[in-house]
């Protein structure tokens, strides 16, 4: 099935390619399993195109929480097209073969957008934060200026944390024992565990970067939360309360979305030395696909806005001519 890729006597070479297994120990249902893998990036597609098409279309959207909706969008776009289009043509076509460099390209946009996409929840964290405890200076304080720099920050922040890990591998790990990748993409510590020499500079770089950004991250997130439910508690009325924490519930839905998936994966691939390989490989690629499928779902169907917007579209489409 693979070519001669291990070096013999455990020495080491200097690959010029890498060779990706696909979901390892399933190569049987490869065919099978590329109905599934195509269908979730169909839907994450549309999905996802459709939001950016409403928000771009309807005016009364043009408002912070929207723009970053905007983000997260073009986001999802960006993790899930840099892994499913590779992954899907191991399945069809067995091209498992990936160029050193395009491989690096891979795990930067990968690991960069999932960084970018938790700043951008930290950042809809903040516009909740305003708009519920200083709502008389929401309009003010989230300008479009400031929406856009915060975004920008996002960006910026993911390209600093994960430009040195691909750097860090070409710079400092050019021989491997083998060429083989257990996994359908480039992941950082899938290719670091292969290299020879020492790797414990990319290792604790690695788990440094995700203590950062899922750690803080979070952390950042649940205080601005706790801030918001003491100013809710503080309404008056149940109904002005209710009507309130609405007004969060697509955001929240949308982190958990986010957060639940890379907690369940990195825990499995942490501590699930019994889970079957095959699981590990599955659950990382559904981490890049559920949130890019489930994101445009939660606000379709929690925005009032973004629903009506939807249903006009539909109903003009399908008046007759």
């Amino acid at each position: 099935l693979y070519p001669n890729m291990y070096t013999s006597n455990n020495a080491c070479s200097v690959p010029t390619s890498f060779w990706l297994t696909g979901i390892p120990g399933l190569e049987s249902l490869h065919i099978w399993l590329s109905i599934p893998f195509g269908f979730m990036y169909l839907l994450a597609l549309v999905g996802n195109i459709t939001i950016l098409a409403v928000i771009k279309m309807e005016r009364s959207l043009h408002q912070p929480m929207y723009f970053f909706l905007c983000m997260l969008a073009v986001i999802d776009l960006v993790l899930s097209t840099s892994t499913m289009p590779k992954l899907l043509t191991i399945f069809w076509f067995g091209a498992r073969n990936i160029g050193l460099d395009s491989c690096l390209a891979q795990m930067f946009f990968i690991h960069c957008f999932a960084t970018v996409e938790s700043g951008i929840f930290l950042a809809m964290a903040y516009d909740r934060y305003v708009a519920i405890c200083d709502p008389l200076h929401h309009t003010s304080v989230l300008t479009h200026a400031v929406v856009g720099r915060l975004g920008m920050a996002a960006l910026l922040r993911g390209i600093l944390y994960i430009g040195p890990l691909p750097l860090l591998i070409r710079l400092r790990l050019p021989l491997y024992r083998t060429q083989i990748i257990a996994h359908s993409y480039c992941e950082h510590m899938a290719v670091v565990t292969l290299a020879c020499g020492d790797t414990r500079v990319n290792n604790l770089y690695g788990m440094g970067i995700g203590f950062l950004v899922l750690i803080l991250d979070s952390l950042a997130i649940t205080a601005s939360y706790v801030m918001i439910f003491k100013a809710v508690l503080g309404l008056a009325t149940h109904d002005a309360r209710f009507k309130t924490l609405g007004t969060c519930s697509s955001h929240i839905c949308a982190i958990l979305v986010f957060y639940i998936p890379i907690a369940i994966s990195s825990l499995t691939h942490r501590f699930g030395h019994h889970v079957p390989p095959h699981i590990h490989i599955l659950l990382a690629n559904l981490y890049l696909l559920i949130p890019p499928i489930l994101n445009p779902v939660v606000y379709a169907v929690r925005t009032k806005q973004i629903r009506e917007r939807l249903l006009h579209i539909l109903k003009a489409e399908t008046r007759p001519r």
